[in-house]
């Protein structure tokens, strides 16, 4: 594995946000924002947008990192391996997030072998595309799986 831990000097970036297209706006909306919990920061109608697409935003703590949903606008392609990965303290805070999905009726789907050898969880979203909840937080601890393997 290949890593840099130094941000490139030309790119003094402050933000960054991942956009996708859903063919089933409102039911991603809700699921994003009452099942997985992230906060809606903002929902704009297509007649206010220069491109004319419903879409919602959606914060990660600090809000430097944003999640962005827009509207299709037809037949979007969707692959399930999609990934919206959300790192989280620990065993405890993943259950707590799991919980509120299954309390909903949802169950997990299979993810990567990968997120699996970590104690993830994984549900599909309205568009199918997975949700992981991962009991660690990148860059800041060893995984589940090092930390078996170094045990």
């Amino acid at each position: 594995m290949t890593t840099s831990a130094q941000w490139p000097e030309g790119l003094p970036a402050g933000g960054f946000r991942i956009a996708r297209r859903s063919n089933h706006l409102a039911e991603a909306v809700a699921f994003y924002r009452d099942l997985v919990g992230l906060p809606l920061l903002m929902a704009f109608k297509g007649a206010d947008t220069p491109d004319g697409l419903d879409g919602a935003i959606f914060g990660l703590p600090g809000m430097a990192a944003t999640f962005e949903l827009l509207d299709g606008g037809g037949d979007v392609p969707v692959d399930s391996r999609d990934e919206l990965v959300i790192y989280l303290p620990g065993e405890d805070a993943r259950d707590v997030a799991v919980q509120r999905l299954t309390d909903a009726g949802l169950a997990p789907v299979t993810p990567y072998k990968y997120w699996t050898a970590n104690d993830s969880v994984a549900f599909a979203d309205p568009d199918g595309r997975q949700v992981i909840f991962a009991p660690w937080i990148f860059g800041q601890e060893m995984s589940p799986a090092r930390r078996k393997a170094a045990g």
